[in-house]
């Protein structure tokens, strides 16, 4: 059930427990025209909570609002109007501590290819300032769980696509971060990498990990999300877990919850 807000914003009513990771309230995000081009509202009232321990995935097509609120929850942007906490700081007062809580997998792939694969993990290792025997024996680990291990030695430059991902996914977790933000982590991998990735992150679950993922591949969503928000034009217009959202609406998939809701595809603007 939705519930407006005096400010006119709208928020999914669940079962709230104290037990959050992430609180966001009415954020909006504009971009203000110039001359006749009207104000963008790239977010425009936005709330929800994100609970300890939880895969929560952010669903919509491309433009949708889901990176904004990565970018805004993690200090990239400033909202326009709103509040949000995360692990408990507020964004705007504690984003010092925010940032010693959380790791980001971006959309685009932040390594050095002019560096190994190994040699980036040693890198960002080394920004964390985390010893020299955990980096090694951590981004062996993580090497060989997601599948980049026999690659460790080259340099970025000759990887394709996917294995940048897989790269910039082990730099994210090379801290093993309290609360970690997925953007899009899986395009361009194989499927066999991308469901060592799966594999990887629901191994993750039950260890007090908080993952806040956007993705477009539906079978990700539902296989690895506890509870997903569906976000168009900048606005949350459901809520709830994907077998909630699948049976309210009486289809067989959350692309299908979409279109019966939007009349578009989740997909829009992907290719």
């Amino acid at each position: 059930m939705s519930i407006e807000n005096q400010d006119g914003s709208t928020e999914i009513n669940n079962n709230r427990s104290n037990s959050h990771s992430i609180e966001v309230n009415a954020i909006k995000k504009h971009y203000k025209g110039k001359g006749s081009t009207p104000t963008v509202k790239a977010l425009d009232g936005v709330s929800f909570h994100v609970n300890k321990g939880e895969v929560f995935g952010l669903l919509g097509p491309n433009g949708a609002g889901k990176s904004t609120i990565i970018s805004i929850l993690t200090g990239i942007l400033s909202p326009t109007d709103g509040d949000a906490s995360v692990g408990g700081c507020d964004i705007k007062t504690e984003m010092k501590n925010v940032k010693e809580l959380i790791s980001v997998c971006p959309q685009e792939p932040a390594v050095y290819k002019f560096l190994s694969g190994e040699g980036n993990i040693e890198f960002f290792g080394n920004m964390y300032t985390l010893s020299k025997e955990y980096i090694a024996k951590r981004s062996e680990e993580l090497l060989k769980l997601l599948g980049l291990y026999d690659d460790r030695k080259r340099k970025a430059k000759g990887y394709s696509g996917g294995m940048l991902r897989q790269l910039s996914l082990i730099i994210s977790l090379i801290s093993d971060p309290e609360i970690l933000f997925l953007d899009e982590p899986t395009v361009g991998m194989d499927p066999r990498n991308r469901r060592k990735v799966w594999d990887f992150l629901e191994n993750l679950t039950g260890k007090d990990k908080t993952i806040i993922l956007t993705t477009h591949y539906i079978e990700e969503a539902e296989r690895l999300c506890d509870r997903v928000a569906i976000i168009d034009y900048g606005h949350l217009i459901a809520l709830g877990t994907p077998q909630e959202l699948i049976k309210e609406h009486e289809v067989k998939n959350l692309e299908e919850v979409f279109m019966k809701i939007t009349g578009r595809s989740i997909l829009e603007g992907m290719y």
